[in-house]
């Protein structure tokens, strides 16, 4: 059994007040099939792509790594955009009206199960990261990646705040057309209409879930504070201090991306 130095809801413990072995049981097989399922898609992406991509055998060894880890990037992304999605809005966990207690402390099996898939996928793409750096990203992803998993370990091992994380973790909608965006260059497609439409895309999906997005974030914070304050205190000063360096990263990012966006459509305007 494993002591842990805050509290955590009554479903999580023991008659001893422990991590229960169940409940830590789930959260080591969550990890592990995000790391499992990252590995997979990595292998499919090449094996796929290899049969129904003409260019993907012709492109250098260090081009195929980053091809297939955009796979399961893309793969991740879109798993923990669609369950977010479902548990914020369409399931009545993190429903303010449909219970009683605080909604910094609401957690379901669902949750937690997302929460350590995407542990798993981070600690995979962390791990390319580093040992091909800074091929596949560079300081700023380790910070990013770093950061998201602390995040995400905090709000599942202690059961609090995982309304936030998943606000954060839908986020992630975005990596697809950021993917895209290198899959189009790559193929030497960036005068074609699909990249200028998936840079539209990008821009406009970048906005609304990585800037209106923690807009709203921060308001509901602010708004809820007497419920954020109770929070334990690692988890509660990391509340303070993780979003808003990832929204200064989105906010960066965001600059480049209108920037791209504004290179590509006057090309494409001067070229008619």
């Amino acid at each position: 059994m494993v002591e842990f130095p805050f509290t955590l809801p009554h479903d999580f413990l023991s008659s001893a007040g422990h991590v229960s072995q169940t409940k830590g049981y789930h959260w080591v097989a969550s990890v592990v099939s995000g790391v499992v399922v990252c590995i997979t898609v990595y292998k499919l992406t090449g094996i796929i792509s290899l049969l129904c991509f003409k260019g993907y055998g012709k492109l250098s060894n260090a081009q195929k790594v980053e091809w297939n880890n955009r796979g399961f990037s893309t793969f991740h992304a879109l798993v923990v955009a669609f369950v977010s999605l479902y548990l914020l809005l369409l399931s009545d966990t993190f429903d303010e009206n449909s219970r009683g207690d605080l909604i910094v402390t609401r957690t379901s099996t669902l949750s937690d199960t997302l929460l350590g898939f995407s542990i798993g996928y981070f600690l995979s793409d962390l791990g390319m990261i580093l040992w091909h750096f800074p091929a596949l990203g560079g300081l700023e992803y380790v910070l990013h990646h770093g950061l998201s998993m602390f995040s995400i370990i905090l709000a599942l091992i202690s059961g609090q705040a995982q309304f936030y994380i998943l606000m954060v973790l839908f986020s992630e909608s975005t990596t697809p057309f950021v993917n895209l965006r290198w899959y189009l260059d790559i193929a030497c497609q960036k005068d074609s209409n699909l990249y200028i439409y998936n840079g539209v895309a990008l821009f406009l999906g970048w906005l609304v879930a990585r800037i209106l997005l923690f807009i709203f974030f921060f308001s509901h914070m602010f708004i809820h504070f007497d419920q954020v304050k109770k929070v334990f205190p690692l988890g509660f000063y990391s509340l303070l201090v993780v979003p808003p360096v990832l929204a200064t990263m989105n906010l960066y990012w965001f600059w480049k991306i209108s920037k791209g966006l504004i290179r590509t459509l006057s090309k494409a305007r001067h070229s008619q």
